[in-house]
C-alpha cells in the first residue's frame, strides 16, 4: 500500500513508518519543513492552511498522528488553545484536502485519545460510551468532528482512541523510569484510578490491523484488554525493575505542581475496553502488564525457563 503518515517524528508515527517500510509498503511523510526532492515527503503548514494537494493523489490510506504534545507544558489558557488548535486545524485541513481529491484514499486513520471519556471511576468504557466533561473530552470531540469532510466524501474514517502508550523511548513510561529505577516511585493520589495502557508494539499492530480491516469504522479503543489501577501499575513496574515503590505522590502535591493537567492526566480514571479491536479479530501480543513491561524493558522473568516467548510473534501482525 501507499500510506501517508503525519506526525512521523513522534513516538507512534516514527515506529509506524519504520514498520510499514520494512513490511514492503510505500510510506510518504507529511512534514512542516520544506522536503528535499526525492525524500518521499510532502509539505504542509496547518497554521497557514496550506498543503500540497496534488501530491496526495493515489494514496491507499492515511495515518494522522500530528498534534501538540499535551504533557510537556503546564496548561495555561494559551497552551490549551495550542493543544486544541493543533489537533482540530490540522485534522480539518487534511480531511478537506483528501475530500477534494479525484482519487481519495480508501481510509483515514486519525488519532484521538481515551481522554474522550473523562474521569469515569470504575465504569467500563467501550466505544459507544458517551464523552465525559473537561478539557480533554472537549479536545477529543472537536478532534474527531474535524474529520467530517473526509467521511462525507466516502472515505472510511477511524478514530483511534489511544490509551497510555508504553515505551521506554518516550511517553509516560519513559518519563517515570528514572524515578522508579532510583527507588523513588510510588502511587499517585489514591492509587485507585484506572490506567488504560498499551504496549507500543500493539499500537503499531492495531494500526496495521485497522488499515487492512475495511469493516472497522468510527471510534476504536486502542488499549490493552487488562486495564489496571495506578496502585497495580506502580507495584508491577517496581516488581519488574526490582525496586521499592514506597514514595507516594499525594493528590494535593500533584495538583499544586501541575494544575489542571494533573487532574485530567494523572488523577482521572478511565477503565477502557478494546471492544472493537477484539471483535474484529485483533490478537494482542502483550495483553498483560507485566509481560509488556518485561518485553519493553528487557527484563526476563526468573520464574520462567528460557525458551520461546509466550508473546512471540512478528511485530504488528494481527
Amino acid at each position: 500500500m501507499r500510506i501517508l503518515i503525519t506526525g512521523s517524528t513522534g513516538l507512534i508515527g516514527a515506529s509506524l513508518a519504520q514498520f510499514l517500510s520494512t513490511s514492503g509498503h510505500e510510506v510518504i511523510r507529511l512534514v512542516r519543513s520544506k522536503p528535499t526532492p526525492g525524500s518521499g515527503a510532502i509539505h504542509w503548514d496547518p497554521g497557514s492552511g496550506t498543503i500540497d494537494t496534488t501530491a496526495l493523489e493515489g494514496l491507499d490510506g492515511v495515518a494522522h498522528f500530528a498534534g501538540e504534545n499535551i504533557a510537556t507544558k503546564r496548561w495555561t489558557a494559551r497552551q490549551k488553545a495550542r493543544i486544541l488548535e493543533s489537533r482540530v486545524n490540522g485534522t480539518r485541513l487534511l480531511a478537506e484536502s483528501l475530500a477534494r481529491l479525484a482519487r481519495p484514499p480508501k481510509g483515514l486513520i486519525s488519532a484521538s485519545a481515551i481522554g474522550y471519556y473523562g474521569d469515569r471511576g470504575d465504569e467500563v468504557l467501550r466505544e459507544e460510551s458517551a464523552p465525559g466533561s473537561g478539557f480533554l473530552p472537549e479536545v477529543c470531540c472537536a478532534w474527531e468532528a474535524a474529520t467530517k469532510p473526509a467521511d462525507g466524501r466516502g472515505i472510511r474514517v477511524v478514530h483511534l482512541r489511544t490509551g497510555m502508550v508504553l515505551s521506554p523511548a518516550g511517553g509516560a513510561l519513559g518519563k517515570m523510569l528514572t524515578a522508579f529505577r532510583l527507588g523513588a516511585g510510588g502511587v499517585i493520589g489514591s492509587g485507585r484510578q484506572y490506567m488504560s495502557w498499551i504496549a507500543l508494539d500493539d499500537v503499531i499492530g492495531a494500526v496495521h490491523h485497522v488499515l487492512i480491516t475495511d469493516a472497522l469504522q468510527g471510534p476504536v479503543n486502542v488499549v490493552a484488554p487488562a486495564p489496571v489501577t495506578n496502585r497495580e501499575f506502580t507495584r508491577t513496574l517496581g516488581h519488574v525493575l526490582s525496586r521499592p515503590t514506597l514514595l507516594p505522590a499525594p493528590a494535593f502535591a500533584v495538583r499544586l505542581a501541575l494544575g489542571e493537567m494533573a487532574e485530567e492526566l494523572l488523577l482521572s480514571s478511565q477503565r477502557v475496553e478494546p471492544a472493537r479491536l477484539v471483535s474484529s479479530g485483533y490478537r494482542f501480543g502483550f495483553p498483560g502488564l507485566e509481560g509488556a513491561l518485561r518485553h519493553l524493558l528487557g527484563k526476563s522473568d526468573p520464574a520462567v525457563r528460557a525458551g520461546p516467548s509466550r508473546n512471540a510473534r512478528p511485530l504488528g501482525t494481527a
